[in-house]
């Protein structure tokens, strides 16, 4: 089906260009959503009469776009999710997740806005791409954390496969401690019962 764009859009063309799509996309996305026309002698004639309104709305859209672009992007969102140890999310963070992550800090985003290059099923630092404008792109971080405190870690460039170390470690520590108190509290015992003029298993032997 040959349209006409009435916005650039990814792929396909800068707004004015006639181009041929498949049918499918063109009726269940860009006619309804309003992107483009359908070629014809009328549509081609409303085209050329609102032109000059199209490029100015366009324009006045886009720079506020690019005035939300410019403090959207870089900003990172914690995002809290359960998980298993090893970091595999039961389920997975959507693009609603990150729009309402988003919107949480007080930007306005919406979940069409969110394109994900894959799905987030792990735990760590996520980069997500924002479309605020057909031609105005943000990239946001997603911290994708069991706690606000593991976020932070994450932050602080540590893995989730570090972090699962340090904490077996400090419970290993922590088991060795314990062995320790109960060995020396134990040599105390001995030490007192000496000193009473008791008999240890040590001294029957």
């Amino acid at each position: 089906m040959d349209i006409i764009l009435l916005e650039r859009v990814a792929k396909l063309g800068q707004m004015g260009e006639v181009v041929s799509v498949k049918e499918g996309y063109a009726r269940n996305f860009l006619l309804p959503q309003g992107k483009a026309l359908r070629v014809n002698a009328a549509n081609l004639a409303r085209f050329e009469a609102e032109k000059a309104q199209m490029e100015a709305r366009n324009l006045e859209t886009k720079k506020e776009a690019e005035a939300l672009a410019a403090k959207l992007d870089g900003e990172k969102f914690i995002v809290i999710r359960s998980a298993s140890d090893a970091g595999s999310l039961y389920g997975s963070v959507t693009t609603r997740d990150a729009a309402e992550a988003a919107t949480a800090s007080g930007y306005s985003v919406d979940k069409k806005q969110v394109v994900l290059l894959g799905a987030i099923k792990e735990l760590g630092l996520h980069d997500v791409s924002i479309n605020l404008h057909p031609e105005v792109t943000a990239t946001i971080t997603l911290n994708v954390a069991r706690s606000v405190e593991e976020a932070e870690l994450q932050e602080a460039g540590k893995s989730i496969a570090e972090l699962a170390a340090e904490e077996e470690a400090a419970a290993e520590f922590e088991i060795q401690e314990l062995f320790d108190d109960i060995g020396s509290a134990a040599s105390d015992d001995d030490d007192l019962a000496e000193t009473a003029g008791v008999e240890t298993e040590e001294d029957k032997a």
